[in-house]
């Protein structure tokens, strides 16, 4: 699908208002002729819930996920209280310091406004441990604590690689799930998961991923602005190692 540019994201307010930023344009390729990373598609398949559930995105998770799995520190929206506790993004300059980066996402607005669309490609704030709950609910094929949250089929489809042959993620040996990477060959980077290890790279440097074969969900939080594919860095190798040799 095309992309929304930096003035049509910025303009919008809600997820509604970026669906036609997309149809506008044409479509870059034919579908199914090869894999690209889609903001666009995300985006659209959070305006696709809102419509099929009568309830703004935000709300949605909110009400079916969030507050069930007691994750109490996900949000698109954060609370005053919450800011104390915001990590400061950083990007490194070429003479290797670190300096303080603004989340582009936010559109120049504050973690606390509202007055901006709910991100589905990346608008979320979150913790390790929330983030942990989730993927244990994923781990357990949709159930925590004793209560169901997707069916197991739901959870089997979403994993299932759907994009064939093609060569897909940003690293070697991986197909595409409804979502998420999914390590079709475990190599280089992915050598120590299990086939079927599920998970995703963030815009800034976050790694969650899922191995149903060693029973793990490992969680690497970073806040780097040009984390340059941290799929593929040697934080995230070692954090593995480090992780699967426990």
């Amino acid at each position: 699908m095309p992309e929304a540019t930096n003035q049509e994201a910025k303009a919008a307010r809600n997820l509604g208002d970026l669906i036609p930023a997309y149809l506008n344009k044409p479509m870059q390729f034919e579908p199914g002729a090869k894999w690209q990373y889609c903001q666009s598609g995300i985006n659209t398949l959070g305006r696709i819930v809102e419509v099929a559930s009568g309830v703004p995105f935000e709300k949605f998770l909110e009400q079916r996920l969030f507050k069930p799995l007691r994750m109490k520190d996900t949000t698109f929206y954060l609370r005053p209280n919450q800011l104390p506790r915001l990590v400061t993004p950083a990007r490194r300059e070429s003479d290797g310091s670190l300096v303080e980066a603004a989340i582009g996402l936010l559109q120049g607005n504050a973690p606390t406004s509202t007055d901006r669309y709910p991100a589905a490609n990346g608008g979320l704030f979150s913790t390790a441990p929330d983030y942990a709950r989730f993927a244990r609910m994923i781990l357990n094929q949709g159930t925590l604590d004793g209560k169901r949250y997707l069916k197991p089929e739901t959870v089997k489809l979403m994993t299932t690689i759907q994009t064939g042959t093609l060569p897909t993620g940003f690293t070697p040996g991986n197909g595409w799930g409804l979502g998420w990477c999914v390590v079709r060959e475990p190599q280089g980077m992915t050598a120590m998961l299990g086939p079927g290890t599920h998970g995703h790279g963030g815009a800034y440097g976050t790694q969650a991923w899922i191995d149903p074969v060693n029973g793990l969900a490992l969680i690497l939080m970073v806040q780097r602005a040009n984390f340059a594919n941290s799929d593929a860095s040697p934080v995230r190798l070692a954090f593995q190692q480090a992780a699967m040799s426990k």
